[in-house]
């Protein structure tokens, strides 16, 4: 899978092809559809396929002083695209020229000049170009007269249960309440952070909690609290998940007035600074709290490793995310 921008010249075997177009943030079982759309034309057609996405988020650039609670930055969205098959992303920079760009002649420039597009995959909501004024009826419209097919795929949501459609904004607020099993079932997988391993100020290592730590992007806001998580190296396919206690939150024991996401394995050890670690969400066990002393910390965090292992335990029986695809590749190591 090879990530793309739009300042470069397209490698020439992805024109041509068959692509989905949106946001995909998330990439949650609504966005999946659409791909799942997209390969199987891509496959009838005996063409690649993959997915236009727009960096940085359209909110960044409208609000740039509102950080945006990005659930799949782009290096993670091209993981998950690529896990599902997909053959390239291609990054468009949204910026003011982009904006200010009428629908014909975004599609002129970039699914046609750039792409050459065979075939464009997107869904019943998405708008473009200066306004908003493209949809996908106008897609559909112009697509006529530049020469591609269109297929518009409609609202998606779990099936006869009355549930409101898969959507980004449903995730980050399920999140931000500390629901993830809501959060997973809209995505099809356990929500899931990279970065990289930085050095912090050893503090959980110093009461015997070491703890790797990792930055996140701002605006990213998830429920403040103690966390069962499985941790894999991103750089490393295939390989077996350490589990631990995962904690995002401000130290308010510490009165350090900064963020954190910290994460104690169990039962390992080992140098992981410099890596890039994928933490997938898989249970909230505890809100965050301030304590009165280290000991009343450390008598906690044991009982925390404790509930983290049987969570896990009991979660590992019943995986409700395994029937997804990107829930199967995050058990079997492949994402």
């Amino acid at each position: 899978m090879q990530l793309l921008t739009a300042d470069q010249p397209i490698p020439p075997e992805f024109r041509h092809a068959v692509v989905a177009i949106g946001n995909f943030d998330g990439l949650h079982r609504g966005h999946q559809k659409l791909l799942v759309v997209a390969r199987a034309r891509a496959e009838k057609m005996g063409r690649p396929w993959g997915i236009i996405t727009f960096e940085p988020h359209p909110r960044s650039f409208f609000k740039p002083d509102e950080p945006v609670f990005r659930l799949t930055p782009s290096a993670l969205k091209a993981r998950l695209a690529a896990a599902l098959g997909a053959s390239f992303v291609l990054n468009i920079t949204f910026d003011r020229t982009l904006s200010d760009l009428e629908p014909d002649t975004f599609i002129e420039k970039y699914l046609v000049g750039y792409l050459a597009a065979a075939h464009v995959v997107t869904g019943y909501d998405f708008h473009f170009g200066k306004g908003r004024k493209g949809n996908p009826i106008a897609l559909k419209s112009l697509s006529v007269e530049f020469g591609f097919d269109v297929t518009i795929v409609e609202q998606v949501s779990d099936d006869g249960d009355g549930h409101s459609p898969f959507s980004s904004s449903s995730i980050r607020s399920a999140l931000r309440r500390g629901h993830v099993g809501s959060a997973a079932r809209e995505l099809g997988y356990y929500w899931t952070v990279m970065g990289e391993v930085v050095h912090g100020d050893q503090r959980g290592r110093s009461i015997g909690y070491p703890t790797a730590n990792i930055i996140l992007d701002n605006g990213v806001e998830p429920f403040r609290g103690i966390y069962a998580v499985r941790v894999r190296d991103a750089q490393v396919k295939g390989n077996s998940a350490w589990i631990g206690a995962g904690y995002f939150g401000d130290r308010p024991t510490f009165d350090t007035l900064r963020t954190f996401l910290e994460v104690h394995l169990l039962n390992f050890s080992g140098d992981l600074y410099g890596k890039i670690l994928l933490v997938e969400f898989i249970d909230l066990i505890r809100p965050d709290k301030r304590f009165n002393s280290l000991e009343e910390l450390t008598t906690l965090m044991a009982q925390d490793c404790e509930n983290v292992q049987q969570r896990l335990e009991i979660l590992a029986q019943d995986n409700p995310c395994a029937v997804f695809p990107l829930g199967r590749a995050q058990q079997d190591g492949t994402l």
